[in-house]
């Protein structure tokens, strides 16, 4: 997969379709902020955002990160955004897009995630194939937990030996969401080889190694899209 050639660069911006945390009957998707801000920041570099998700249509967005503390500057303007709230409204159906033609992906966090995107053979695919062709792959918070069974050609699990971030056991323990989960994405990308790097809980921590570019917590969501911005210009 060479360069696009897109005169206007394509960011591919996968949400989950998964609105509940497996039988708890917790509510989840995906994190506001984590959306809101590269939404943003991303359109206002100049590129063009599509949203996608596996189902298509309206991606749930997590009922508590609509709420204070949570909320930022990104999330009420979003509210107040009738075009951001449509796109939102009417993701594209993940499997019918043709992810050669972008520029990078984006992968926002949130618990729902780990019940789709995380098993999502489509995605998993497109993951390396991006990361083969060196196209940047942004992902923030839970969405790392997305690398787990991503392999390389040559059978490696991608993550071994690469420098990453995601969120922290100690956060998820901190909510008291740690013994809800499918699985922990700290202890799973440790297991396979990958050089998990955190700091204290709900601090802003970015890592990029390669075309690879992680966030820890929904703090990173912003300095993260910013970095996939610069990134672009080059």
């Amino acid at each position: 997969m060479q360069a696009t050639g897109n005169k206007q660069k394509r960011v591919l911006l996968v949400m989950s379709s998964v609105d509940e945390m497996g039988i708890s009957g917790k509510h989840t998707g995906t994190w506001f902020t984590e959306l809101a801000a590269p939404y943003y920041i991303l359109t206002e570099a100049g590129y063009e955002v599509v949203l996608a998700s596996p189902n298509g249509g309206e991606a749930p967005i997590d009922l508590l990160s609509h709420k204070a503390p949570f909320t930022t500057e990104y999330t009420e303007r979003f509210l107040k955004d009738p075009v951001a709230l449509y796109a939102a409204r009417n993701t594209r159906k993940l499997r019918n897009i043709d992810y050669s033609g972008f520029d990078a992906l984006f992968l926002p966090g949130g618990y729902g995630l780990l019940w789709d995107l995380a098993s999502d053979s489509h995605l998993l695919k497109m993951i390396k194939d991006l990361h083969a062709a060196q196209r940047p792959i942004a992902m923030v918070c839970h969405a790392p937990a997305i690398l787990r069974d991503v392999k390389k050609e040559n059978g490696e699990y991608l993550v071994k030996g690469v420098s990453l971030t995601g969120f922290k056991n100690a956060e998820d323990a901190e909510i008291e969401l740690d013994k809800h989960l499918l699985f922990s994405l700290e202890d799973e990308l440790k297991n396979r080889g990958a050089n998990y790097l955190s700091k204290a809980n709900w601090e802003p921590n970015v890592v990029v190694d390669g075309p690879l570019m992680t966030g820890q917590s929904p703090a990173s969501a912003a300095p993260l899209a910013q970095a996939l911005a610069n990134r672009l210009k080059a």
